[in-house]
Formats: structure tokens, C-alpha cells, sequence
């Protein structure tokens, strides 16, 4: 197949009302660097996707992107239906934490406070009183399995607890779209596959997942594909022919 008719197959149509995440042309340069090169992507609420590919690829700097933390050189971008491009700093702060929640690979636990006092900073920006943070950290702890792990501090988790703190605190505030960069990568192998388990559940519960890894055999797992190389989708499993990418991916990774 040519180059014009593949990227005429996986360019995304106009985006509906179930359009979470809409991604048009996107390009990112860092001074000679050019990160993202005219990145187009759909992805419609409750879909479970893995953006796979090798260091270097761009698939980190899409995920910021889509999560708002960097804005684009070029291109569009609309995340829940907003468009990211016409967004004030402080409108991105109250998009960022109305509908995103990071999960990221080396968990980013404040290491003097609790397992509960790190979930309830996921609420920081929310204007949620502490009081009210704690309760819904609480209930965040016991939706991961940790209910028992409240006043623990990172120091007396696994690696495998400290994730699911770190997955906690994404969804304390019940996000649309859950971002998760490498979230298996710091983890032994039985830990990562409760981790990916819990991230199934999360999403057969509603919430929209993207998980960014390099990880070909937790790619080839999950419903859909996004392959990145040199800054740009090579292929996406939704407009490829049925099963052919993640049967691919799934042969490297044997």
C-alpha cells in the first residue's frame, strides 16, 4: 500500500460528541528537534490504547500534548471538546483537572506524606476542601485495593502499591482520559500485570485510556495500536486491517 493512500486511510474525520481526544497535523520542534511531524489522531471515549514504539519515536511528547502540558508548534488540538489552541494557562490548569489524570512510570510520590495525602493532592487544583480530598483519596485507595495502605507512606510500599497510589491519585477526580506513560516500566513482571489488569478495570468502568509504552507484548494486548516512529503514527490499528498490527506487534515481541 502507498504511503498517500495509508495516510488517507488513518487521517481522522471531523471529531463527534464522543471525540475525547482530536489530534489534526500536529507538529512539536524543539529548537532543530522536530518532535511530532503532522501527528493525526482519534480517540473516542471509553477506548483502551497503547502508543506503542522506540525511544525516541515522539509517543511521550504526544502524551503531553494530549495532556495539555505542551501546547503544539503547529496543528490543532481539541481534548473533551475543548480546543486546546484558544486556552488561557489557567482555563488548560481547569481542563488538565476536570478531565486528565497522569499515571507516570517512577510514580512521583511525596515521600513524608501518606498514600492518602498523595492521593488527595490529585484534587489540589479542583477547589476541593481537604477535608473532602482525604475522604475521596480514601475512596480513590479503595477502588485500587489499598484501602488497607491509607497511612502508609511510600517508603512501606512494593513498587507494585506505589503505582496504584500513583494510579489513585489520577483518578481521584474521576477524569475522562487517563494518560499513563510507561506505567509497567519501573515494575516486576507479576506487579506490572495487576497494574494493566487495573487499568482495564478503570477502563471497562468508563474512563478513556491511553497507555504510552514501549512494551510491544502490553501493546499487542490492549484493543488498540498506535505505532509511533520518527515523530509521526506509522500505524493505527482502527483503520488497519483487523488484528494485522497487533499480530505484528505481537510477533516482534516473541
Amino acid at each position: 500500500m502507498s504511503a498517500a493512500r495509508l495516510a488517507e486511510r488513518a487521517a481522522p474525520g471531523t471529531p463527534t460528541p464522543d471525540t475525547v481526544v482530536h489530534l489534526r497535523d500536529v507538529t512539536k520542534t524543539y529548537g532543530d528537534v522536530r518532535a511530532l511531524r503532522g501527528v493525526s489522531l482519534d480517540v473516542t471515549a471509553r477506548e483502551l490504547v497503547a502508543v506503542v514504539g522506540p525511544s525516541g519515536s515522539g509517543k511521550s511528547t504526544m502524551l503531553n500534548t494530549v495532556g495539555t502540558l505542551d501546547r503544539p508548534t503547529s496543528g490543532s488540538v481539541r481534548i473533551a471538546g475543548h480546543d486546546v489552541g484558544s486556552m488561557r494557562d489557567d482555563d488548560l490548569s481547569r481542563l488538565r483537572a476536570e478531565h486528565i489524570g497522569f499515571v507516570f512510570q517512577h510514580f512521583h510520590l511525596q515521600a513524608g506524606a501518606t498514600a492518602a495525602e498523595n492521593v488527595a493532592d490529585g484534587l489540589l487544583y479542583a477547589g476541593v476542601a481537604r477535608r473532602a480530598r482525604l475522604e475521596r483519596a480514601k475512596d480513590a485507595l479503595e477502588r485500587v485495593g489499598l484501602g488497607h495502605r491509607v497511612g502508609h507512606r511510600p517508603t512501606e510500599l512494593s513498587g507494585g502499591e506505589k503505582q496504584r497510589v500513583a494510579i489513585a491519585r489520577a483518578i481521584v477526580g474521576d477524569p475522562t482520559i487517563l494518560l499513563a506513560d510507561e506505567p509497567t516500566g519501573a515494575l516486576d513482571s507479576a506487579s506490572g500485570q495487576r497494574i494493566l489488569t487495573l487499568l482495564r478495570e478503570l477502563n471497562d468502568s468508563g474512563t478513556t485510556v491511553l497507555v504510552i509504552t514501549h512494551d510491544l507484548a502490553l501493546a499487542a494486548s490492549l484493543p488498540r495500536q498506535v505505532r509511533m516512529r520518527d515523530g509521526a503514527v506509522e500505524e493505527d490499528s482502527s483503520t488497519s486491517d483487523a488484528g494485522v498490527l497487533a499480530d505484528a506487534i505481537a510477533g516482534v515481541a516473541r
